[in-house]
């Protein structure tokens, strides 16, 4: 046998030992996804396009009720309160994704330019919050918004609310729930695209004389857009989906399209509607996704801001 055939067989030996390992080393995460991820959203599709059976069980025939349901479509005519509910999920989604943005933004520059043996106690301030229990979280702030206390006195000395009511429940304890929930995921990725700052250009922007705010928009912003669209995707997704804050903050008076869902799949008894609201918000999220990702291209034109 030749040295070159030789060669060749000791090389395709390694290509297979190599697609072995990677074949190992992938295989429990693609497997982990296939069981929990894409298996469930599977029977949901499933689900969504069958009949409604008694108690809420999903039968045969095939059909599209669930989602003329989700539309408003019912047996007594057309009623607007679902498409009220998801306009409730985007409107919430949107202002509670705003104001994070507008609270982390500064905050996260404020963490940089500390001192270094700063940085790490106040980053664990922003994150030790999030260690407990999002319902017990969700309960304290119910403490601190019901009526008779110093905020909701507060509220109704400057008339922002009626007499001996609370600031809660009300769709801005929702907000304010949202945000205080959320606000650590945008610091961090913020937090991350300020360490990696290039202060040189913003050195330059200056000495051209440039104005803060347009020093800002060409100078840091660009740099800090990888670090917001990041933020933007973890806060804006799963707030769109919230259930246990619009629940216990809300007090049913500003249910969201997480809500709808589980509540089909409990005491509404109609699984294939509930179903139908999940796939909802996968379509929501991946067209998020894909819009994040255009402006990311727009706006940063590198690599680095696709997502």
């Amino acid at each position: 046998m030749s040295t070159n055939n030789i060669a060749v067989m000791g090389r395709s030996q390694g290509m297979v030992r190599e697609a072995r390992h990677l074949l190992f080393t992938v295989a429990p995460g693609a497997l982990w996804i296939v069981i929990f991820l894409v298996l469930p959203s599977l029977y949901l599709m499933a689900v969504a396009f069958m009949s409604n059976g008694p108690y809420g069980l999903p039968q045969m025939p095939l059909s599209l009720n669930s989602f003329k349901q989700l539309a408003g479509v019912g047996f007594l005519g057309w009623s607007p309160g679902n498409l009220y509910t998801l306009l409730r999920s985007l409107w919430q989604t949107l202002v509670a994704t705003g104001l994070v943005v507008l609270v982390a933004y500064p905050l996260a520059y404020y963490i940089t330019i500390c001192r270094a043996k700063w940085r790490p106690i106040m980053l664990l301030l922003v994150v030790v919050p999030s260690w407990t229990n999002q319902v017990i979280r969700t309960f304290g702030w119910m403490n601190l918004l019901a009526p008779g206390t110093p905020l909701s006195n507060a509220a109704e000395v400057l008339g922002f609310i009626p007499p001996n009511m609370g600031l809660y429940p009300s769709n801005f304890a929702v907000t304010l729930g949202l945000v205080y929930n959320f606000l650590p995921f945008m610091v961090l990725p913020l937090y991350a695209a300020f360490e990696k700052l290039d202060t040189a250009q913003v050195e330059a922007a200056q000495d051209l004389y440039a104005r803060p705010a347009r020093a800002f928009w060409h100078a840091v912003f660009p740099q800090t857009l990888p670090g917001l669209l990041a933020g933007i995707v973890l806060v804006a997704i799963p707030a769109f989906g919230m259930y246990v804050i619009p629940e216990l903050l809300g007090g049913g008076k500003a249910m969201m399209l997480g809500n709808l869902v589980a509540t089909q799949f409990s005491g509404g008894s109609n699984w294939p509607l509930g179903a139908a609201g999940a796939i909802l918000m996968l379509i929501a999220t991946f067209i998020g996704l894909f819009a994040m990702r255009r402006i990311g291209k727009r706006l940063g034109g590198g690599e680095e801001v696709v997502i």
